[in-house]
């Protein structure tokens, strides 16, 4: 299994070159961002790719295919599916599903801001 910065690498060198590419650390792990909103997760589970259901249930027929789990104790991932090894050397096959990734994302509608709360001074 990669690294975290291993992933990264091959993230950035197989992304599209429309796809505004920007890594986060989180957790241990690194978050990656296609136009600010995140669309995969890099860490000790793999790279894992944020998808639509339709696509999702595609990408985990392929063998080496799971849903992302980053501990066996905490439940699988509803949304992020990590790639398989195989997948990880084929920049070609890698770059197609890092753009129904960035794509599914941006067309998300955006989550609702929430509002702060005050806090009251003790006095």
């Amino acid at each position: 299994m990669a690294r975290p910065a291993d992933l990264q690498k091959r993230l950035a060198a197989a992304a599209p070159p429309d796809v505004e590419l920007q890594c986060k650390p989180m957790f241990g792990g690194i978050g990656a961002y296609a136009g600010g909103r995140m669309f995969a997760s890099l860490s000790d589970a793999g790279l894992a790719l944020k998808l639509c259901e339709v696509d999702r249930d595609k990408l985990l027929k392929l063998p080496g295919a799971k849903p992302l789990q980053y501990e066996p104790s905490s439940p699988p991932s509803k949304s992020y599916v990590v790639v398989p090894d195989a997948m990880l050397a084929n920049r070609k096959t890698l770059r197609a599903w890092i753009e129904k990734s960035a794509a599914f994302v941006k067309a998300a509608p955006a989550r609702p801001v929430r509002k702060k709360r005050m806090r009251s001074k003790l006095r």
